[in-house]
């Protein structure tokens, strides 16, 4: 796995207020509004979104709530599902927790998540969908 992050995703409980203090008041640019999900034009660098706090929480698999989520999360983005298996076996060797196995995902992708050492919680995905992805390899 490379030293890269495909994509942060801020866990928001208020989408609309968080639209509205990051574009308003920051100004930043929005690239992509799904609905349950945004992300801001990035400038070529790690492209930054939001997604529902609960719905974030539950795609990785922990509780939006107290311990073990500090709402953030690393997604890293692969071109196979082969690829998101792979990481997540070599994690698991490392010493990571897995926190979801990889597997089908609600919204039509695959993936799985796990937390490092320090709890950091980082979500593998692929997706068959869209040509321009934040691929990390």
């Amino acid at each position: 796995m490379k030293a890269h992050v495909s994509s942060i995703l801020l866990g928001v409980r208020d989408m609309e207020a968080s639209k509205r203090f990051y574009t308003e008041g920051l100004g930043w640019k929005i690239k992509d509004d799904y609905g349950i999900s945004v992300f801001f034009a990035s400038d070529g660098a790690s492209p930054v979104g939001f997604y529902g706090r609960e719905g974030l929480a539950d795609q990785v698999g922990v509780s939006p709530e107290g311990s073990g989520f500090s709402g953030l999360v690393l997604t890293y983005v692969v071109r196979s599902e082969a690829r998101v298996d792979e990481i997540m076996a070599e994690a698991g060797k490392a010493g990571a927790t897995i926190l979801k196995p990889a597997g089908p995902l609600s919204w039509g992708g695959y993936g799985g998540s796990f937390a490092d050492p320090d709890g950091y919680v980082w979500n593998l995905g692929y997706s068959a969908r869209g040509e321009d992805q934040p691929y990390a390899e």
